[in-house]
């Protein structure tokens, strides 16, 4: 996982210990000895996350953290204090200060790396939904300005899933004062509450005597309705290897006990403010995008908006030093499906096309309607290799089950052909790369159709 991090210490050794491990997993590294050079160093340069001490001269920890979450800026980016401070009491002092996480002196490289990658993962989904609602204020169909109103100061709906009484008392009248809390012994039927009702959290209590929690979390990642649900773990103290893999299996914080309530209300409304931070870009994107820049024929996103979001990826990808790829597809005779079952027939088979677009590319990517029966992917973060293999599964999901043409009751074989391209070195704007893949497509129509063509490097 590429990205690059900002350490920030006024001890040297601290500063080359942390810039060790990151760089032994291929982390970008940048380095600042106090807050004021930090803040400096966000301000011009691209920052995915910071490692941030607390005991500093100028300014400290707190206020170096309440400075970025203040500036448009630097808001979203994430910031774990590290720091030699143990007490709930600063913790949640750097919670309320817009901290996503804290790092004790000495620091565990397990928790280190898993937690660094863990909130890289948050970032990349939430920077996504950023650009795509900045580019439909760009094109001037949304009010961006309005992304902080709205659910703000209702109480928030959390789901508790604990295996004792106790303890669930004890949560409950922790959070009693943010949030209507349901408690569930049962980890199946609070799997199915959270897939049926709207929740702000869950909060699993790791305190099973017969039971992994671990499972829940994954049973909730996997499910559509709750993938983007924030997940807060409690554990016990010296559980590292569970945090680890709680972290990489997608849940969003953890907790120590025994549990500090003030900690508790903390983390909890950091999750929960930032789960309906990212639920108004996504509403925002689908209520004014959808009307402006999709198809409505297909559903997929138009040429307008494939213009100006290409754009965005592109200049992203100038920026960081990262691969994007365009895969360019057109249905093979299309024109015959035209001639011979109408325009509805044709309506129905670039419906069912864009169907499977849809299923099969991955999550991050961009799939459009270019025009007539041609097709455009855009995928970020996608070296040559990948693309090529992404291209090659929608191919064969094209070509191995026919397409059922309700109108005419018959099913009909349909083919595609693909033509991809990736940025490189001499491609120094979106055309130069929408025109390497047109070539590339245009080779896979000349040399047989039914085929991916890469362009050459």
């Amino acid at each position: 996982m590429t990205a690059r991090i900002l350490v920030v210490d006024d001890i040297p050794a601290n500063v080359k210990l942390l810039e060790a491990r990151l760089l032994a997993e291929y982390f970008d590294v940048m380095t600042a000895a106090d807050g004021y050079t930090a803040l400096a160093i966000c301000e011009r340069n691209q920052v995915d996350l910071i490692l941030l001490d607390i005991m500093m001269p100028g300014i400290d920890g707190f206020e170096v953290c309440e400075r970025l979450k203040a500036s448009q800026k630097t808001a979203h980016i994430p910031v774990v204090m590290v720091t030699a401070l143990d007490q709930p009491t600063d913790r949640v002092r750097g919670l309320k200060a817009g901290a996503d996480d804290f790092l004790t002196k000495p620091v565990n490289d397990l928790q280190l790396i898993s937690r660094v990658k863990s909130l890289l993962r948050l970032k990349t989904l939430s920077d996504e939904l950023r650009i795509r609602a900045d580019t439909a204020h760009t094109m001037g169909i949304d009010d961006l300005t309005r992304a902080g109103e709205g659910r703000a100061d209702e109480t928030a709906q959390v789901l508790l899933v604990d295996g004792r009484a106790n303890s669930q008392e004890r949560i409950i009248k922790a959070l009693k004062p943010v949030a209507d809390v349901l408690a569930l012994s049962d980890p199946q039927a609070a799997l199915f509450e959270a897939a049926e009702s709207a929740f702000d959290l869950v909060i699993v209590n790791a305190n099973f005597d017969d039971y992994d929690p671990l499972r829940l979390c994954s049973q909730l990642r996997s499910l559509e309705r709750t993938r983007f649900l924030p997940i807060l773990i409690i554990t016990e103290q010296g559980a590292d290897e569970m945090v680890v893999r709680a972290l990489d299996l997608g849940v969003n914080d953890y907790i120590i006990r025994p549990v500090d309530p003030n900690e508790l209300v903390a983390r909890s409304l950091t999750q929960i403010r930032r789960k309906r931070y990212n639920d108004r870009l996504r509403a925002s994107v689908k209520q004014t995008i959808e009307l402006a820049v999709t198809d409505a024929l297909t559903g997929l996103y138009n040429r307008r908006y494939l213009d100006n979001h290409l754009n965005v990826l592109f200049n992203r990808s100038m920026a960081r030093g990262r691969p994007l790829s365009v895969l360019i597809t057109d249905i093979d005779r299309f024109k015959h499906v035209n001639d011979t079952y109408g325009h509805d027939g044709g309506d129905e088979v670039l419906r069912e096309f864009s169907n499977r677009v849809r299923s099969t590319i991955r999550g991050a990517d961009l799939a459009c309607r270019y025009g007539g029966e041609e097709f455009v992917v855009v995928m970020p973060d996608t070296s040559p290799e990948i693309a090529a293999a992404v291209a090659e599964r929608l191919r064969a999901a094209i070509e191995n089950a026919p397409f059922m043409l309700k109108h005419a009751g018959e099913a009909l074989n349909v083919t595609a052909s693909f033509g991809i391209a990736s940025r490189i070195t001499s491609v120094l704007t979106p055309d130069q790369l929408m025109k390497q893949a047109d070539l590339a497509l245009y080779e896979a129509k000349n040399t047989g159709r039914n085929r991916v063509v890469a362009a050459a490097a």
